[in-house]
């Protein structure tokens, strides 16, 4: 679990953010998971309210990822490989790869001397893991550099991967085994290929390179809200008209490139958006079980995925309830299950203190 304090303060409104993105995954895959095909109404606003916010939280996460990441590791800027944050980010790394590995292993297969097919596809862990990784080494790398160099340089790996996202995922990377090729096409059953993902991590890295070092200024949370807010509005809302205009003035090709990719942009726009709005409310978000659940998204996550998926034991509610459930038990059963899943990691921390060294 990782402590986000910086410079004595804890940053309540990053535990706010973590918070809410959890608990929308846990809502979101239950409901995509169960909720029946004949709910599933295009034309339907309120469905469609659902699946755009649902979309929204893997981007959260990655950029809130590569955000508290970088915070740490710009706490001992100019240590080299003596920055403690430099070993542990990687420890991070591999250890949430290998648990998004071992989640995926299913028992009944195992017994059997075999390993099922689905075994070595990309999900989320995976891609949090690498970024981190990345982010990292990046970070190492212009370590001796000023901070600034580092931020335009991981604001243009998220611009560059973004703009030609639908360009990378048309490459051909069969000559890699298919361990290595999932983390960048989705040809296998991939989910969260390190591109665009990467794009979000890095994004939050540059925003914690911005805020670095000023989290205790006075008008700090004011002035970041004063450009935010506009900001991230344009980008919601007109970053495909943005890009055009850019493209017709310069007539670059990134611009051409980054046109169908405009959406990508938009949701940096909400999470600029969403940052805003919790450094805005944060004294209002200090209470225990919001930092507790913000603190615990590892656990939560994991737990999940053995309850609602079958990981690991191939017994879950998708098993028996796929696409099978109506509107309204829908609607019943989510909060029991987002609120039931938090409150029973939580306690399995406190109960067993083995659990906490794993997480």
């Amino acid at each position: 679990m990782t402590k986000n304090t910086f410079g004595g303060e804890r940053l309540s409104f990053i535990d706010a953010i973590r918070t809410l993105a959890i608990l929308m995954m846990l809502q979101g895959h239950f409901v995509a998971g169960l909720l029946s095909d004949e709910y599933r109404v295009l034309d339907n606003p309120l469905f469609m309210a659902w699946r755009y916010l649902r979309g929204l939280t893997a981007p959260v996460f990655f950029t809130i990822s590569g955000f508290i990441f970088t915070l740490l590791l710009e706490r001992h800027r100019g240590k080299g490989w003596g920055n403690p944050r430099l070993k542990k980010g990687l420890f991070r790394g591999l250890k949430l790869i290998v648990i998004g590995y071992l989640l995926q292993l299913r028992l009944l297969w195992l017994l059997q001397g075999a390993i099922n097919p689905t075994f070595n596809i990309v999900h989320v862990l995976q891609s949090i893991g690498l970024s981190l990784i990345l982010i990292v080494l990046l970070y190492w790398i212009t370590d001796r550099l000023k901070k600034e160099f580092l931020g335009i340089l991981l604001l243009g790996i998220t611009v560059l991967l973004f703009s030609y996202q639908s360009v990378y995922v048309n490459w051909d990377y069969d000559h890699f085994p298919e361990i290595i090729s999932n983390y960048f096409t989705r040809k296998n059953g991939s989910v969260f290929t390190i591109v665009p993902w990467f794009g979000f991590a890095s994004f939050g890295g540059f925003l914690a390179l911005a805020f670095s070092g000023r989290f205790t200024h006075t008008m700090f949370y004011k002035k970041s809200i004063l450009w935010m807010v506009p900001v991230g509005t344009i980008l919601l809302l007109r970053s495909y008209e943005g890009i055009e205009y850019l493209k017709n003035l310069t007539h670059f090709h990134i611009f051409e490139a980054a046109l169908p990719n405009s959406y990508l942009f938009a949701r940096l726009g909400t999470i600029l958006l969403l940052f805003a709005f919790f450094m805005l409310v944060q004294r209002y978000v200090k209470s225990g079980i919001i930092l507790k659940i913000g603190e615990n998204t590892l656990p939560i996550y994991v737990l999940h995925s053995i309850i609602l998926y079958g990981s690991i034991t191939g017994l879950g509610l998708t098993r028996w309830f796929y696409h099978s459930l109506s509107g309204t038990t829908v609607l019943i059963a989510a909060p029991i299950f987002v609120f039931g899943v938090s409150w029973a990691a939580i306690w399995s921390l406190r109960k067993w203190s083995i659990l906490k060294k794993l997480f």
